[in-house]
């Protein structure tokens, strides 16, 4: 009971806690709330027959309780787990530039449906169609705020209460869930299924086209491979056919890219530029995967289509903010400039150089000062990840820790400030430099230092 007696009165609590200014810092509720339980997590000791808590243990306590509840949900993280589009962990980076554009717009009042030479209401898909359509060699091009919304608009709007055909092999489940059919059937489309998982011929599509067909429909299997005792058709045998049969040719990229990927050692991943020269009628695909912009969903094809899309009702739901727009509108230029590989993270990222991998992961170790028996620089492969490239990974010079409790080290990791994302393999702790930011190093570092004192 004496012991009880010593444990402080919230009043003093309160008097101490305002001096540090915490009541500012955390509103009054929180602090009351953490200060609570810190005297209550006392009390209990106290009754085990600890003895009682010094004020400054108490108040520790709760500061670090206030700061844990009233932590940020969505924060910064360091990526070292090799995955360079991360779904997870917010997909693509975005470069500087990018940044600086969308808080400048962000910061005050802009012209994001203000025509200024007219003085008049301009429109804000005008922001990014021109760039668009001289990117992909398309008419014009809209911009809704995902993927899934870009699919979902384009068969609203032009297969609602009709048929669109696509392959069996093509009924795809992208992340979270979410199937092709599942969208499809959303927007009031009729799906018509042909061919088998593993074979489709343009016969299929054709013997199967009605006077309800709106469209044929291709999606790329960009999270997945089919491999072995396979067929289909080639894209420019579908735009012939959907041409010659009135019907439109809709091709769903998924992650899409504006560069050949085969350069860095990867499978070829089909441009959007490729799939316009081979007669797409639209094309839809990601902004914020190979593109390396905000979240975002791309439409681009014949201006008529895109002039009645942006007629359509369902857009106003789907539409980008200003913010987003300002990201992708400075995105967008430096394809235009032809230097994605040194401003965008993403292609930084995929084209690093082995040399350059190595150099930082040694770094690492030689700042961490441990011996060869815990730490190693060895080969290792990143993945390039965001449902894209399926089954292509890069060599890579990873740093690897051999620690008594691999899974319990990550964990802590994890929890530190901010969060690091490693992986495991072969029970040892690998740290891969290519999915760290060069601005991170020496808080990757810091990180790892202080989850080694744990």
């Amino acid at each position: 009971m004496e012991n009880l007696r010593k444990l402080p009165k919230m009043d003093r609590l309160l008097e101490s806690a305002a001096a540090a200014g915490w009541e500012a810092r955390y509103g009054r509720e929180p602090l009351l709330d953490a200060l609570r339980a810190s005297v209550e997590e006392a009390r209990a000791r106290v009754l085990e027959g600890e003895p009682c808590p010094e004020l400054e243990a108490i108040l520790e306590r709760a500061r670090r309780g206030l700061e844990r509840e009233t932590r940020p949900t969505l924060r910064p993280v360091i990526n070292a787990s090799g995955v360079v589009i991360h779904t997870n962990l917010g997909r693509a980076p975005l470069s500087d530039e990018a940044i600086a554009a969308m808080g400048a717009v962000a910061r005050g009042y802009s012209t994001l449906e203000y025509d200024v030479e007219e003085g008049e209401r301009g429109s804000r898909y005008v922001h990014a169609a021109r760039l668009l359509a001289q990117l992909t060699g398309a008419e014009s091009g809209l911009v809704v705020n995902n993927n899934a919304a870009a699919v979902m608009l384009l068969l609203a709007a032009f297969a609602r209460d009709r048929q669109v055909v696509l392959s069996r092999g093509q009924l795809v489940e992208i992340g979270g869930g979410f199937r092709i059919p599942d969208v499809m059937r959303q927007s009031g489309a009729e799906l018509v299924e042909v061919g088998t998982t593993n074979r489709t011929y343009v016969r299929d599509y054709e013997a199967a086209i009605t006077e309800r067909t709106a469209a044929l429909m291709v999606v790329h299997r960009s999270n997945f491979q089919l491999i072995g005792f396979t067929h289909e058709p080639a894209l420019e045998e579908l735009a012939e056919l959907a041409h010659r049969r009135g019907v439109l040719l809709i091709d769903d990229l998924g992650s899409g890219t504006l560069i050949d990927t085969a350069q860095f050692g990867l499978q070829h991943e089909p441009t959007v530029q490729a799939r316009i020269v081979a007669g797409a009628d639209l094309v839809c695909f990601s902004g914020d995967k190979l593109l390396g912009g905000p979240q975002a969903g791309f439409i681009v094809g014949r201006r008529e289509l895109i002039e009645r899309l942006e007629q359509q009702p369902l857009l106003r739901a789907l539409r980008v903010d200003k913010i987003t727009l300002a990201g992708i509108e400075t995105t967008l230029r430096r394809y235009q400039c032809g230097d994605v590989l040194l401003h965008l993270p993403v292609w930084r990222s995929i084209s690093m150089s082995l040399e350059e991998i190595e150099g930082r992961a040694q770094a690492w170790k030689e700042q961490l000062g441990l011996g060869e028996e815990a730490a190693s620089v060895r080969d290792a492969r990143s993945t390039v990840g965001g449902g894209s490239l399926p089954g292509m990974t890069l060599p890579t010079r990873a740093l690897c820790l051999k620690v008594d409790a691999p899974d319990a080290f990550v964990r802590r990791l994890r929890e530190g400030e901010p969060p690091v994302v490693a992986r495991i393999e072969e029970d040892l702790v690998v740290l891969d430099p290519r999915t760290v930011m060069p601005h991170e190093d020496g808080q990757l570092v810091r990180s790892v230092r202080a989850a080694l004192r744990e």
